[in-house]
């Protein structure tokens, strides 16, 4: 992918701020991912080390945006100023127009619609700002909680891909659904 240097943008919502990973967050996303159902949904590493929260804020999403080939946002509540979560667009370059999303949720935050409410203002970030014909959201099948917040999101299911997507090196049957500018009509 060209090198486009890509400013950070900083999201917000009736709730939550989401902005890009800071070294002061490298605590809270180490925490946060000591959480075994985070772990089990997503590709974090398993166990989540302190060095995979530095790898996370200072490598993977400074790299990502310096790039644009993907944003990574933490999510925070505006009230509090506590970490609820971790939201993501990944830019297709063999896919242009198109990007993944995809999400994590702090457990004690859970079930207070934040990723929704997250999930909503990146796919409208992507869809409106980036200009962007397509976004996916996967995840592995029986992933519900992550199926609900897509489908809360306005997201369309699509179907299953068998022995789609990778973890850990093993491939698990993932649900996929998209999200299109028309379907914000």
């Amino acid at each position: 992918m060209e090198e486009t240097s890509t400013e950070p943008d900083v999201l917000t919502t009736e709730r939550l701020v989401l902005r890009p990973p800071q070294e002061s967050d490298i605590d809270a996303v180490f925490a946060a991912c000591q959480d075994p159902e985070i772990q089990r949904w997503t590709v974090v590493p398993s166990p989540y080390r302190r060095e995979d929260a530095e790898f996370f804020v200072r490598d993977l999403a400074i790299e990502g945006w310096r790039t644009g080939a993907n944003r990574i946002w933490c999510v925070f509540e505006r009230e509090s100023g506590a970490l609820v979560g971790s939201q993501g667009l990944v830019l297709r370059a063999h896919d242009p127009g198109s990007a993944e999303i995809g999400w994590w949720a702090v457990k004690e935050f859970r079930g207070r619609g934040y990723t929704t409410e997250a999930a909503r203002a990146v796919s409208l970030f992507g869809l409106r700002e980036l200009g962007l014909r397509r976004l996916e959201w996967q995840a592995y099948v029986g992933n519900e909680g992550s199926r609900a917040v897509a489908a809360k999101a306005g997201y369309r299911f699509e179907g299953t891909l068998r022995s789609y997507a990778e973890q850990r090196g093993v491939f698990h049957d993932a649900w996929i659904a998209s999200l299109l500018p028309s379907d914000l009509a």
